[in-house]
């Protein structure tokens, strides 16, 4: 009797999951009984074959994390507390950041409203010693600008002009009391700063070109001249203007506030890249600047030189970044987006795209951790910040390409994130120098001839 409910109960769950529409469409196309005992002949595994044909029996694949960092570089360099403040920051670009940034991205305006966030991370001035910066390494301050650009490469140049190339300035050419003045300040964000000096004739020949002139006049200086490309030049409280003096011909620095008399900025329009850095070109009429606001070590062009020696490899980490967001938004998108019944990176040339990728990505990451090494050693030379800049900035257009081409034809929409980095990978090409011009550093280095003109 048991037996009877047994098959009773088993005939009854067979006839309710039963389709008897599809079962009499099937009637009509085959022997359903010869069928019924071919299928019970089959062993485990010919079975087992025709469910995965049939789609049965299928789970849902478990796909591995998407990851930039596929020599897992950051596990083995960092501390605990270094990786920690790595994701602090990663978290922080998340949820702050990413959601809002297409927008202003394609508004071609500042999100002011993160600079009192950014200053809650405590990562301005990450490098320097004293006046409430935090001392941390060089490799430190790569990742975080690294983190920055993978989400966007705009935010990322905000950060580097006020940490890097503004601070920095004040850090290796100010005196002790200009350094107590402003760098506090500056550390927290309450005060923003820019760094003037390219002009709208003299870029790669700042060195020895500037126009922009400097005369000491009864103890003021007198600047006048124009700068172009000035990042946060728009909103900045205080810039550094770098100038020719023309009684002994040398560059000098001095810090211009906003409000000084003669000084004017216009913002720059209409640009395609980095379009949320807010450029500007600053007009100096006859701009007063009083002693006490000239930087005191900074009395010619290599002054200025060991600050854009110490940002230049900022810009290579800043490629790595902007890479990395291409490169891992365009897996997840193959991984997700489906062509023929199936996901696109499953496909052969799909993949060879992904590595191909991947490749460049781990060679530049690579490079700049050992120029961050080289940085925290002391060793730092020209020609080595030189050669990061033109093989990252290199292999970023080529990273950012292929992003594009495997999302095909969304890949040029901004919801997608790629579009924003295809576009400021050109930027990231262009400033804090030239492919040319560092390529001719590096060839000196290595030739000991100089082919400049």
């Amino acid at each position: 009797m048991a037996n009877i409910f047994t098959s009773l109960k088993g005939a009854y769950n067979l006839f309710k999951h039963l389709d008897f529409d599809k079962l009499e469409a099937l009637s009509k196309k085959v022997d359903i009984p010869k069928m019924v005992e071919t299928i019970s002949n089959l062993d485990e595994k010919q079975l087992s074959g025709m469910m995965k044909l049939a789609g049965g029996n299928r789970k849902e694949q478990e796909l591995p994390p998407i990851e930039g960092d596929f020599y897992h570089l950051g596990d083995e360099a960092l501390k605990d507390e270094e990786r920690a403040l790595q994701l602090k920051v990663r978290a922080f670009l998340e949820k702050e950041v990413k959601p809002i940034v297409n927008d202003y991205w394609n508004k071609a305006e500042f999100p002011f409203e993160i600079i009192p966030k950014l200053a809650k991370l405590n990562i301005c001035g990450l490098t320097y010693k004293g006046y409430g910066c935090p001392g941390k390494s060089n490799l430190m301050e790569g990742i975080l600008a690294m983190e920055m650009a993978r989400i966007d490469t705009s935010i990322s140049t905000f950060f580097g002009v006020q940490s890097g190339l503004a601070m920095g300035s004040i850090y290796l050419c100010g005196s002790e009391e200009q350094k107590q003045q402003w760098l506090p300040l500056m550390q927290q964000f309450k005060i923003i700063g820019a760094f003037g000096l390219t002009e709208p004739e003299v870029g790669s020949a700042a060195a020895g070109g500037l126009t922009t002139t400097c005369k000491n006049v009864d103890g003021k200086w007198i600047l006048n001249g124009q700068k172009k490309w000035i990042g946060n030049a728009t909103f900045a409280d205080i810039l550094i203007i770098w100038a020719r003096d023309v009684d002994d011909n040398e560059v000098k620095g001095f810090i211009v506030k906003k409000d000084n008399p003669g000084f004017s900025v216009g913002k720059m329009k209409d640009k395609m890249a980095l379009r949320i850095v807010q450029n500007g070109v600053i007009t100096l009429t006859n701009c007063e600047v009083f002693e006490v606001d000239r930087l005191q070590n900074a009395n010619s062009f290599k002054d200025t030189a060991k600050v854009l020696r110490m940002t230049r490899a900022g810009v290579a980490w800043q490629a790595v970044g902007c890479a990395r967001g291409a490169y891992e938004n365009a897996l997840e998108y193959t991984r997700t987006r489906k062509q023929f019944g199936k996901p696109i990176a499953s496909f052969q040339l799909i993949q060879n795209h992904l590595v191909e990728m991947l490749s460049n990505l781990t060679a530049m990451q690579t490079l700049c951790f050992r120029l961050s090494q080289l940085q925290d050693q002391g060793l730092l030379k020209d020609e080595h910040a030189s050669l990061a800049k033109v093989f990252c900035s290199l292999r970023t257009r080529d990273v950012v390409s292929k992003a594009r081409e495997v999302m095909g034809g969304n890949g040029i929409l901004l919801e997608y994130n790629v579009a924003r980095f295809v576009a400021d990978a050109e930027a990231i090409y262009s400033y804090e120098g030239t492919k040319e011009i560092n390529t001719l550093i590096v060839g000196r280095a290595i030739t000991g001839f100089s082919a400049f003109v």
